[in-house]
């Protein structure tokens, strides 16, 4: 991505809508349902059971009285005394109703039977329906799932006989009232809803269930599948993002692709990525800054000036002290190590293991790590120019005998002073000695250049590999130390377990312990105990661990700077730089737009960038493997009817000329387009296939049923389909009537 000479302008925010409550009943004409018809016992009540929303209303009524989720919500108050019911939004009125809540739906199977008897009581309740006459007075139309196990069905028709004594009760499956209200007599019905989508083929008005095939693919599993990805996604997001906003990002921002792959291909495209990017605003507390004087301002910069010099002269002191330590125990192990040409093998292999060395090559490892070690801190600390006046010491060498209390003192400042001095002498030395190394060594290196170019090359790459793999390792490792559940974690804390128990691992004696009692009680005795604190206190960070990280990053600069300079092929983009680079990383551009990220700004932190989710949620109905489902899509199955279950010709040629589109997850953008395209691919050559949409996907199956039933003549086809209670008497709870746009019996 490249930066241009004027500013972006801000990208467009979009918010999220209310959280699910009272407050969002829909709104609905009132002002045209008559009041009357709760009085008039002709005219059926029908209820759109669906598992998104249940929708209630009488038949002669435009749309549905009442819309609510179908759960409930039952607890006992016990302060009060009281039990509470509520029904639909209600239950979201406080925190107590929300943690009672029951769906009645497993699936999208009515299940739990004593919740829809309190959802039921909840809709009759705000139908206006008093049952003065011993019941519910009004000849019941409901919908059901396709292949509605007779099970659930026979405890609803119980229930609606039993306890609310209604008349007759007939039911019918939501897809065929919407395909019938919209008009259609021959053709595919694809109704996809909350929880799965049916494919379901109508010939002469009427649903041919046994040819009906069923995709385990709803709109509940998309929101659970945008929930994932935005987890994955966003995994420090500051809030914990809520099934109900996933739900709200689904249907406000998705729409189908016309080509899927085409599509997310251009997605890689800095000015398509720009243009189909959403950023949504989460909701956030502003911090207030208290905003102080100049004065102020300067006082506090003044006060950090004076703390950092502090700072820096303490941290200076602690690092000479540090590094004359060390010198003190190099000079030590490398007598150690002389001593090997005075005593014997047995005796100097004791004295190693006394010292906490397993043989003389652990020794020399030793010695080679310390020399490193204090190479590293005198180029840090005491690598400035020596003066030229060379300072004395005269008290140093005379006895303290000879000396007076002021003398005294001013010996043992002297010897700090001479310390210091011959610190910084051998620095010097050192300095000289590796800068004299280091042009050996490039001296050497630019022969091997040109001696034999791509094998140097090679052998740079090769290096420079190895440098990116363990920066990054690194970084992984002090990513995960973060996260209480990585494998480095629960190292640490088996660490810190074992400093804190009783009987911890046995240790070796260490040089500088008692020689007899307790082996374990030697913790301190050696610098290393040391650096377990220091690891398992800062996760394995630290003042040295700073150090190698800088000296790695010096390094793969050196290494890049001559690659660049002698590899043809090793361009600037190839650096580690350039791939920090947040204009040139795909993953920002994913995550947080074409724009620079503030970590700093809270509205920043609150916004998520919708953009391939956008085309990836919905493309699964036509691709389930993507979300890992072992069905056919929409596609096939379609393909799948019309071409071989379907045996007549012309009976084809009736039904791929009306495939209708109804349920909630057929509302996207571009879906009916969609899949137009996809058939057109898979039916015949010159197939005459059309593809349209429910006037209003979500509410024509409760129309639907509310026409059908609202026929009042005698022979009307909704009489003729209903079961009275005298037949529920005779025949029993599983006994119903077949009708076109209702379940096969089986």
């Amino acid at each position: 991505m490249t930066s241009e000479s004027s500013p972006k302008p801000p990208p467009k925010l979009y918010t999220l809508p209310a959280p699910p409550g009272p407050s969002l009943k829909p709104a609905t004409a009132n002002n045209d349902f008559d009041p009357s018809y709760k009085y008039n016992n002709e005219i059926p009540i029908v209820i759109d059971n669906g598992s998104w929303q249940t929708r209630a209303g009488f038949a002669n009524d435009p749309l549905p009285r009442l819309q609510c989720p179908p759960q409930v919500a039952r607890y006992m108050d016990r302060k009060l005394g009281k039990k509470y019911t509520f029904g639909g939004y209600d239950v979201f009125v406080d925190a107590t109703s929300r943690g009672q809540t029951k769906n009645i739906f497993d699936g999208n199977v009515v299940s739990n039977f004593d919740a829809l008897e309190m959802l039921l009581d909840y809709t009759f309740i705000k139908l206006g329906v008093e049952g003065n006459n011993g019941g519910l007075g009004h000849p019941l139309v409901m919908t059901e799932a396709v292949c509605n196990p007779n099970y659930s069905r026979k405890n609803v028709t119980e229930l609606v006989f039993e306890a609310y004594n209604a008349p007759s009760l007939v039911y019918g499956i939501d897809a065929l009232f919407s395909y019938n209200y919209n008009g259609g007599r021959n053709g595919l019905v694809v109704s996809s809803g909350n929880t799965a989508t049916h494919l379901i083929p109508v010939v002469g008005g009427k649903g041919l269930i046994p040819l009906t095939t069923r995709l385990n693919w709803g709109g509940s599993q998309g929101t659970d599948f945008m929930l994932k990805l935005l987890q994955l996604k966003y995994s420090t997001f500051p809030s914990k993002l809520a099934p109900w906003q996933a739900e709200a990002l689904v249907m406000d921002h998705c729409y189908v692709s016309g080509d899927y792959k085409e599509e997310v291909e251009t997605y890689l495209q800095p000015d398509h990525l720009e243009v189909k990017d959403r950023v949504v605003q989460f909701p956030y507390t502003e911090l207030v800054k208290t905003e102080k004087s100049q004065e102020e301002l300067d006082k506090l910069a003044e006060k950090r000036k004076e703390s950092g010099r502090r700072l820096q002269e303490q941290a200076a002191k602690a690092r000479l002290e540090k590094l004359i330590k060390k010198e003190q125990e190099l000079d030590y192990f490398k007598s150690l190590l002389t001593k090997s040409e005075t005593l014997g093998k047995r005796d100097y292999k004791r004295l190693l293991e006394s010292n906490d060395f397993d043989d003389e090559s652990a020794l020399e490892k030793t010695i080679r790590d310390l020399e490193k070690h204090i190479r590293r801190a005198r180029k840090q600390d005491v690598g400035e120019e020596e003066p030229d006046e060379v300072p004395s010491f005269p008290l140093v060498d005379i006895p303290d005998s000879d000396l007076d209390e002021e003398q005294r003192k001013q010996k043992r400042q002297q010897k700090l002073v001479k310390a210091s001095y011959d610190a910084r002498q051998r620095a010097r030395a050192e300095k000289e000695a590796e800068k004299e190394r280091l042009a050996a060594e490039e001296r050497k290196d630019e022969e091997k250049r040109e001696k034999n170019p791509d094998l140097w090359i090679e052998e740079k790459r090769s290096a420079r590999d190895a440098l990116v793999t363990k920066i990054k390792d690194r970084q992984r490792l002090k990513t995960e130390l973060t996260d209480r559940k990585s494998l480095a974690s629960q190292m640490r804390m088996k660490s810190i377990a074992n400093l804190a128990s009783d009987t911890p691992a046995g240790k070796k004696r260490r040089r500088g312990g008692p020689a007899g009692g307790d082996a374990d009680d030697t913790f301190g005795a050696n610098d290393d105990d040391w650096a377990v604190y220091r690891s398992i206190g800062t996760g394995g960070t630290g003042e040295d661990a700073d150090e190698e990280d800088e000296e790695l990053t010096r390094d793969l600069k050196a290494i890049e700077a001559q690659l660049l300079q002698h590899d043809p092929d090793f361009e600037a983009s190839h650096t580690r730089d350039a791939a920090e680079d947040w204009s040139k990383s795909l993953v920002h551009a994913f995550l947080r737009g074409t724009q620079p990220f503030n970590h700093e700004n809270q509205a920043e932190q609150n916004q998520m960038h919708i953009n391939v989710e956008r085309i990836r949620v919905p493309e699964v109905v036509f691709e389930p493997a993507m979300a890992g489902l072992d069905q056919a899509g929409i596609t096939e199955v379609a393909g799948d009817i019309l071409l071989h279950r379907i045996s007549d010709p012309r009976q084809r040629e009736m039904v791929w000329r009306d495939v209708f589109c109804t349920g909630g997850n057929t509302a996207f953008q571009g879906f009916d387009e969609r899949l137009r395209k996809e058939l057109v691919a898979v039916l015949p050559s010159g197939a005459d296939v059309r593809v349209r949409k429910a006037g209003n996907v979500l509410l024509d199956p409760w129309r639907g049923a509310a026409k059908w039933c609202s026929q009042q003549e005698k022979d009307a086809e909704w009489k003729k389909a209903v079961v009275t209670k005298q037949m529920y008497e005779e025949m029993g709870s599983e006994y119903m009537k077949e009708h076109r746009l209702g379940n096969a019996f089986v």
